[in-house]
């Protein structure tokens, strides 16, 4: 499996972005795709994950509300839209999955659940 992120930018705070993040080389039948972010001389921080299959969702407490979580199975690929963007959400958000049975909805916000990732795309929010 590769993934590709793209769609980080530079952005006004308060504006918005919609991240993407494309699969391939297999389908997700029951797996959990998820984005973290690392901000420059911080520690990679969980955002969001979605089960593939069933479309539920989870957030970090600093996003829920302006960001959401989707997916286009038929295209196999995620997203994350980014709204009301705040200068401390920049960084370099990278999109994760995993293919292993799902084993409950508190696993996947730590990195070491997910087998795959993409390379980190940059969003920078200025004040």
């Amino acid at each position: 499996v590769q993934l590709q992120a793209s769609g980080g930018g530079l952005v006004q705070a308060g504006g918005s972005l919609k991240l993407s993040c494309a699969a391939s080389g297999r389908t997700f039948s029951s797996s959990v795709m998820g984005w973290f972010r690392q901000a420059p001389g911080k520690k990679r921080e969980f955002v969001a994950y979605i089960r593939w299959s069933f479309g539920n969702t989870y957030y970090a407490d600093s996003v829920k509300g302006r960001f959401t979580i989707s997916r286009d199975s038929a295209k196999n690929t995620g997203y994350l839209q980014m709204n009301s963007l705040k200068p401390e959400d920049t960084a370099v958000y990278s999109c994760a999955a995993t293919n292993n049975v799902y084993r409950g909805i508190s696993y996947y916000t730590d990195a070491s659940e997910y087998v795959y990732w993409g390379q980190g795309t940059l969003v920078t929010v200025s004040s």
